[in-house]
């Protein structure tokens, strides 16, 4: 190589350096959590991870001073990742991506608003109603800047979503700010709900009208049977009491109860197998609780009708299942 020409590539490499732009420099053990990854360009601030904490939505209007009326009381693992952005974005935009993102990702939204500007209104999202929102979840009192700002007309925003998965139900909310003109601050918690153990879920009256009444069916949580037969365990007398009691107040309706189970096994096994157990729901309801048989009928469609992947142990645990579904 001539003299020239390593000038020329030490001059490259050089201009290499300093042209390219320096990686994000998130706090030490730090990352974005899995569900929902960051908006470009921002950094991570502060990181925390609590194996189990309660936590607090808030789904409506300041009421009061420094009181929200609606809230949605849950509690599980908790991630909470706060991040900083420079820049020429702003608060609305970095708003409207990702509540684009937990949309096309299969989120329910519980709550949301935007501000362009800072806000005293009591209206979801304002400055204000962001200030009594992290009272009740606090934030750490340093290094957060979420909640102040050099620019008084900095806007904000927040949204609540949720989402049921084969692991559990997952809760997210996003505080969104114009620290200043050329900061946005955004926190993200996330809270995910370990609701994979079925057998520690019963069903009551009410809860079963509200699944007719919205889908026309519903999961009759609380019957359990013996691994592969379709015997009912006598742990599943409360459930059946309930649903006995919806059916009675209910006299002039008529029902499928219908047999679900995973993909594991054959198709005729697991079809055979779930109309047995379906068969045993209705039996237990006509013989021993007194429902007239004209009124069930049951039905089996093994792995035919999923509500998650079978490739996980909480969505084979999801998909083992009987529904009573209105005829």
């Amino acid at each position: 190589m001539t003299y020239l020409s390593r000038l020329l590539t030490l001059f490259a490499l050089s201009f290499a350096v300093v042209c390219t732009p320096a990686l994000a420099e998130d706090v030490a053990g730090s990352q974005d959590h899995p569900i929902l990854t960051r908006f470009p360009g921002s950094e991570i601030k502060w990181y925390d991870v609590q194996a189990f904490s309660p936590y607090h939505i808030a789904t409506g209007p300041v009421t009061g001073y420094n009181a929200l009326d609606d809230w949605t009381d849950t509690q599980g693992q908790l991630t909470r990742i706060y991040y900083e952005m420079e820049g020429t974005k702003t608060q609305t935009e970095v708003y409207a991506n990702y509540k684009k993102a937990l949309v096309d990702a299969g989120f329910t939204i519980l709550a949301d608003g935007v501000f362009t500007q800072s806000s005293r209104k009591p209206d979801v999202g304002s400055r204000k109603w962001l200030g009594t929102f992290y009272k009740r979840n606090a934030l750490p009192p340093n290094g957060i800047r979420l909640l102040s700002g050099t620019s008084t007309s900095g806007g904000t925003g927040f949204i609540a979503a949720t989402k049921k998965r084969a692991a559990g139900t997952v809760f997210v909310t996003l505080g969104i700010s114009q620290y200043r003109d050329d900061i946005i601050a955004t926190m993200i918690d996330v809270v995910e709900v370990d609701d994979v153990k079925t057998d520690l879920v019963s069903i009551d009256a009410e809860a079963i009208g509200r699944g007719i009444l919205e889908y026309g069916r519903v999961v009759l949580d609380g019957l359990f049977f013996e691994h592969d037969k379709a015997a009912l365990k006598n742990t599943s007398g409360p459930a059946l009491v309930e649903i006995t009691s919806f059916l009675n107040a209910h006299s002039d309706m008529n029902f499928y109860v219908v047999g679900h189970t995973d993909s594991t096994g054959t198709y005729t096994y697991n079809s055979t197998l779930s109309g047995r157990r379906a068969a045993s729901v209705r039996k237990a309801l006509v013989e021993d609780h007194g429902i007239a048989a004209d009124r069930l009928e049951a039905h089996g469609v093994g792995p035919l009708n999923p509500v998650f992947s079978n490739s996980s142990e909480g969505g084979r645990a999801k998909n083992r299942r009987v529904e009573l579904v209105e005829r």
